[in-house]
């Protein structure tokens, strides 16, 4: 995969503060629900076990990053050339909701988050490849498929000298 130094397009979907508080909240509720007024290890180690647990899970399930850069779209670990994209079809929470159900395919790549309400579906034309399109939540989806269509127009970026 080629990295330029500025993608064209990049966002990260990570986790809005209001689950990031109501997660941690359950995890303290949870573990003030094991301590119970216990002395000893039961004090402590519900909180030290599940707070720091719970802040990882939360962190993981916002670790997906999105990019358009070097030809290529990048979705967390998974990339393709833009060159084997056909069209990229910004969608809103309404389009995405029937992309995900009744026009859903079981060979699509998802990359769907809950809370981003943004969705972009990238129509894949590839002999090679029996994926038919991509569906992936976007905060600005609009962008995203410009810039997927910009990178279609431009070409691949040159490769650095090294």
């Amino acid at each position: 995969m080629a990295v330029e130094d500025s993608p064209d397009y990049a966002e990260r979907l990570t986790l809005p503060w209001w689950l990031w508080l109501c997660g941690l909240g359950l995890a303290a509720l949870l573990a003030l629900e094991l301590w119970l007024g216990a002395g000893g290890v039961r004090a402590w180690l519900p909180f030290v076990v599940l707070l720091p647990l719970t802040a990882f899970g939360l962190w993981w399930a916002g670790r997906i990053r999105i990019a358009v850069t070097g030809g290529e779209l990048v979705v967390d670990d998974a990339h393709i050339p833009v060159r084997f994209v056909s069209d990229a079809v910004p969608l809103d929470a309404a389009g995405k909701r029937e992309v995900l159900g009744v026009g859903a395919h079981e060979l699509a790549f998802v990359v769907q988050r809950p809370w981003v309400g943004g969705a972009v579906q990238v129509m894949i034309d590839d002999p090679a490849d029996p994926t038919p399109f991509w569906v992936v939540s976007s905060r600005d989806p609009v962008r995203l498929a410009a810039a997927i269509e910009a990178a279609k127009v431009s070409g691949p970026a040159p490769a650095h000298p090294r």
